[in-house]
């Protein structure tokens, strides 16, 4: 995935760390479900950067999220299991 310049800018880094400092700092969605994660958070578009520039910089359109949240939001988790293809086998 390549990194988008916008990330790199002032008014980014601004709006990022004003809506850290409004979630306090910690994952709304883990705090939602009765868990407190404040380590590897990031600041995340509900509605997507790509499909929305004009909310970019909206704080109503962050949230912070820990890593794990913003990649389950993103569908970045490969499936590390091994499956199995049973044309593989001769039965």
């Amino acid at each position: 995935m390549k990194s988008n310049p916008f990330y790199k800018t002032y008014k980014w880094q601004q709006k990022r760390l004003e809506a850290l400092k409004r979630d306090k700092y910690r994952c709304v969605w883990c705090y939602e479900a009765g868990k407190l994660t404040t380590t590897r958070l990031e600041v995340d578009h509900i509605e997507e950067l790509e499909k929305n520039p004009d909310k970019a910089l909206d704080l109503a359109n962050l949230r912070t999220l820990c890593k794990d949240c913003h990649n389950k939001r993103h569908n970045r988790f490969k499936s590390s299991k091994k499956q199995w293809n049973d044309e593989q086998f001769e039965w």
